[in-house]
């Protein structure tokens, strides 16, 4: 299904700049990164990785990466900033590597993206190896239960939104900066146990504070907070 992502890459690319965006390098980088180092891992595969921003924050960590996407303009920039780097064509949903692969598998940002989440969750797990970590970056779901048409600043820096039908998973087109793709809302529920149903383990679960130099947007994110991140390890030695 059409999802916007091919039209959307220059201007996906113009947005992240060489660092991110302010969620990614503001709020999200700095506990990923965390918890990376805290699994252990050597090899690692990075599904949905755009221009290959996070593929080469692993990397200086001294992982071995394997980056993959859909995407091919979003590839191509990859490859670009990274002549050395390994990028490849794939969906989340039909892995092309075989079980117990890699240490560890990131989703940064990318089950919002995907149709099938459940096929995309059993292939990441197949891919870990036992004791591996499957590391989840993703949008608060309040947030994306919200109508971005109701959202409203209030005097002394408040937000109001309205979320209605919370609990019906759904797929709403998203704009901004000249990017229009096409986000899915699903309740917590339905994350929790499609990975429970692969037998995985919940190690870690945080909605982070933002951590960037811009003090003033930091209070104001953390009033809104609109991330989490969740860290769940295959069972094994």
């Amino acid at each position: 299904m059409e999802n916007g992502w091919d039209e959307s890459a220059g201007a996906w690319i113009a947005e992240q700049g060489e660092y991110g965006d302010f969620g990614r390098a503001g709020v999200m980088d700095r506990p990923m990164l965390a918890r990376v180092r805290a699994s252990g891992a050597r090899n690692a595969l990075d599904v949905g990785c755009g221009e290959g921003r996070f593929c080469r924050m692993l990397q200086q960590e001294g992982l071995t990466t394997i980056g993959i996407d859909p995407t091919v303009p979003l590839l191509d920039a990859a490859r670009a900033r990274d002549p050395q780097g390994d990028y490849r064509e794939a969906r989340a949903e039909d892995l092309p590597f075989d079980d117990a692969r890699f240490d560890l598998v990131i989703s940064y940002f990318t089950l919002i993206d995907i149709d099938d989440m459940h096929a995309a969750i059993a292939e990441m797990a197949r891919v870990l190896k036992p004791g591996g970590h499957l590391l989840i970056a993703n949008l608060n779901n309040f947030n994306t239960a919200a109508d971005p048409d109701t959202r409203e600043k209030l005097p002394g820096g408040a937000v109001r939104i309205t979320i209605d039908n919370y609990l019906e998973p759904r797929a709403d087109w998203v704009t901004w900066a000249g990017i229009r793709i096409r986000n899915h809302h699903r309740p917590l529920a339905h994350y929790m146990q499609a990975l429970l149903a692969q037998g995985l383990i919940l190690r870690h679960f945080d909605e982070p504070r933002a951590s960037g130099p811009d003090a003033e947007r930091n209070a104001r994110y953390d009033r809104f907070p609109y991330h989490m991140m969740m860290d769940w390890q295959k069972p094994g030695p």
